[in-house]
C-alpha cells in the first residue's frame, strides 16, 4: 500500500463522523433497481468484506458501524484496515448468519450477491426487511441476480460511493473523495487505439476451468481505464468459469494474477499457467508479462484506483 493510501486511511479515520447539511433526509436510492428510502442517516450499520469496509472508512462513516462481517475468513485484511476500524468488532469471519446480525441490531447491510449474500440463502434483502432492516447491494453483484446485459465501468465505484455519501448524510466528502479518484485515474491513463489496447486476461482460480472476470466484473472496467482490454469482454456475466481455449485463442499479452494476501496464491496461479500446454504458448506466459494484484484491488472499493495506476504503468512502461 502506498504512503498516500495510508495517508487517506489515516485521515478518513481521524475525521469525526456527522451528516452533512448538505444531504437532506429523507433521501431514497436505488438498490439493483429497487429503491430504499432512509428517513435519517443509519446509525448501526455492518459493512461486509475489505472492499465495502474500505468504502465505509474512506467516507470516515466508523462511528455509524455496528460491526462487520467477512474480513478475516478467507484472506488476511490489510492492517491499515483494521487499525482505522478501531473497536468496531467482526461480527463473522465469513458470511453472517441472520442470527448474527439480527443479534447486532443493525439498521442497514452493506453487501453483495456472492459478497455475504447468496440467492436462496437466509441472508437476503427480502428476509432482512422482514426485521426492519434495510440492504444496500454492492451494485457489481447485481449482474449475479438480474438478466440485464451490464458492462462494468469506473461508475460502479464512483456511484456506489456516492450512494453511499447520500444515505449516511456526508455526499459533499463522497464527491470530494470520487473527484481525487477521477483525477488520479486520469493521470495514470493513456489515450490507446482500441485496436492497440493490450490485451490481457485476469486468472482469479480453477486449474480444470479458469475463474476469471467477464463484462460485467470490476476488472474489465480496471483494465479499460488503464488502457487494455479484458480478452473475455465479449463474454456475458460478472465473474465466470471459461474454458482453457477460450482464453489461449485470443492469446492475452498480459495476465492478471489474483493475490489473497499472502502471494503462494498468485505463485501457484503462475505455475499452473507455465505447466497448461497451450497458455504457456501465449504471449503474456511466453514473455513473462504477469501482474500480481490483491483480491481487495480488483473488487469494487477505494483500492481500485492503484489497481489501475499499477495495471497503466506496467501496460505503458513507465513508473507513477
Amino acid at each position: 500500500m502506498t504512503g498516500r493510501r495510508r495517508a487517506a486511511l489515516a485521515l478518513a479515520a481521524a475525521v469525526p463522523f456527522a451528516p452533512s447539511i448538505a444531504t437532506a433526509h429523507p433521501v431514497t436510492v436505488a438498490s439493483c433497481g429497487e429503491p430504499v428510502v432512509f428517513g435519517e442517516p443509519p446509525r448501526r450499520a455492518v459493512f461486509h468484506d475489505h472492499n465495502l469496509v474500505g468504502m465505509a472508512i474512506a467516507l470516515g462513516l466508523q462511528p455509524a458501524i455496528a460491526g462487520v462481517t467477512g474480513l478475516t475468513g478467507w484472506r488476511p485484511p490489510d492492517p491499515s484496515l483494521r487499525a482505522a476500524l478501531g473497536a468496531v468488532p467482526e461480527l463473522a469471519p465469513r458470511q453472517p448468519s441472520l442470527e448474527t446480525l439480527l443479534a447486532a441490531r443493525p439498521d442497514l447491510f452493506v453487501a453483495g450477491w456472492h459478497y455475504g449474500m447468496r440467492p436462496g440463502g437466509d441472508v437476503t434483502p427480502a428476509t432482512l426487511a422482514r426485521f426492519g432492516i434495510r440492504t444496500l447491494v454492492l451494485t457489481e453483484s447485481c449482474a449475479h441476480v438480474d438478466r440485464a446485459d451490464r458492462v462494468a465501468t469506473m461508475s460502479l465505484l464512483y456511484d456506489d460511493v456516492l450512494r453511499l455519501g447520500r444515505v449516511f448524510g456526508v455526499e459533499a466528502r463522497a464527491r470530494r473523495l470520487v473527484e481525487d479518484w477521477r483525477a488520479r485515474i486520469e493521470a495514470a491513463s493513456r489515450p490507446v487505439d482500441p485496436a492497440a489496447a493490450p490485451r490481457v486476461f485476469v486468472y482469479d482460480s480453477g486449474e480444470d476451468r479458469p475463474f476469471t472476470a467477464g463484462r460485467a466484473a470490476m476488472p474489465t472496467a480496471l483494465i479499460a481505464a488503464a488502457g487494455g482490454r479484458n480478452v473475455l469482454a465479449d463474454q456475458p456475466g460478472s465473474w465466470i468459469a471459461v474454458s482453457w481455449e477460450a482464453v489461449a485463442t485470443r492469446d492475452p499479452q498480459w495476465i492478471v494474477l489474483v493475490d489473497d494476501g499472502d502471494g503462494r496464491a498468485a505463485a501457484r496461479l503462475a505455475s499452473t499457467l507455465r505447466a497448461h500446454p497451450a497458455m504457456r504458448r501465449t504471449s503474456a506466459v511466453r514473455d513473462g508479462r504477469m501482474i500480481v494484484l490483491r483480491y481487495v484491488e480488483l473488487v469494487p472499493g477505494p483500492a481500485n484506483v492503484e489497481a489501475v495506476e499499477k495495471l497503466a504503468a506496467a501496460f505503458h512502461g513507465s513508473a507513477r
